[in-house]
C-alpha cells in the first residue's frame, strides 16, 4: 500500500504542474472604434506661434483736470515718473532743467523720484501757463483754427509742448506759424488732441513757484 502511495503522489504532483504550465491564456478582444487604424491629426499648430497683442491705452477719466493730466502724461511718457528721454526731458510730464527752474526746482534727481512733486509742478505750470496766454485764451477760445475749434485745454497742452511764446504765435497768426519738437509733434496737433477738457479749476499765477 505505501509502495502505491509513493509511486502515485509524485505523479499526481506532475500532472498538476503540467496543467498549470499549459492553462490557456483568455484573450480580450479590442472593439472596432478603439483601433488606431491610421494616424491622428495634431490638434495644436505645427511650427506656427500665435501671439496675442494687447492694446494699450491711456486711462480714461472723462474731461475732467485730472483726465487732461493723465491723457497728456500718457502722450508723454506712457504714465512713467522715472524716465528720462533721449533729449534729457524728465518724468511723467517730461519737463526741461530750464522749466524746473522757473518754477523753483534746481535738483533734477529729487525731481525724478518724486512722483508728488512731479504733480505739483505739473499743476503750477499749467497755472504759469494760463497767466501767460491768458489774453490769448479769452481771444481764442470758441473760434477755428484750420477746422479745429480752439479750445483752453488744447492752447494749454500746447504750451506744454511748445512753449506759452511759440503758442501765441500760432495762435495771432492763424496756424500760419507752427512749430515741432524733436519728434516731429506739431503745436497744431496737440491743440486737436487735447481739446475739450474742464481744467478751470486750476486758476492762473504769475510766476508761481514750488
Amino acid at each position: 500500500m505505501r509502495k502505491w502511495i509513493s509511486t502515485v503522489c509524485p505523479l499526481i504532483m506532475i500532472f498538476i504542474l503540467i496543467s498549470f504550465g499549459f492553462k490557456t491564456k483568455e484573450t480580450f478582444v479590442v472593439p472596432e472604434t478603439l483601433k488606431v487604424n491610421e494616424p491622428t491629426e495634431v490638434l495644436f499648430p505645427k511650427n506656427k506661434t500665435i501671439v496675442k497683442t494687447t492694446l494699450v491705452v491711456p486711462p480714461f477719466l472723462g474731461s475732467s483736470y485730472i483726465g487732461f493730466k493723465e491723457a497728456l502724461a500718457f502722450k508723454e511718457s506712457s504714465g512713467n515718473y522715472f524716465i528720462i528721454n533721449t533729449l534729457g526731458y524728465l518724468g511723467k510730464y517730461q519737463f526741461g532743467v530750464g522749466t524746473l527752474q522757473l518754477m523753483g526746482v534746481y535738483n533734477a534727481t529729487v525731481f525724478l523720484n518724486d512722483p508728488a512733486l512731479q504733480e505739483k509742478v505739473f499743476q503750477i505750470n499749467i497755472a504759469r501757463n494760463k497767466w501767460i496766454l491768458r489774453r490769448d485764451i479769452n481771444r481764442f477760445v470758441g473760434k477755428r483754427i484750420r477746422g479745429v475749434e480752439i479750445t483752453e485745454s488744447g492752447i494749454l497742452a500746447a504750451a506744454h509742448l511748445a512753449g506759452a511764446g511759440n503758442v501765441k504765435k500760432y495762435l495771432r497768426s492763424y496756424g500760419k506759424f507752427d512749430v515741432k519738437d524733436a519728434y516731429g509733434t506739431n503745436i497744431a496737433f496737440y491743440i486737436k488732441k487735447f481739446s475739450g477738457y474742464d481744467i478751470s479749476n486750476v486758476p492762473p499765477k504769475r510766476n508761481p513757484k514750488v
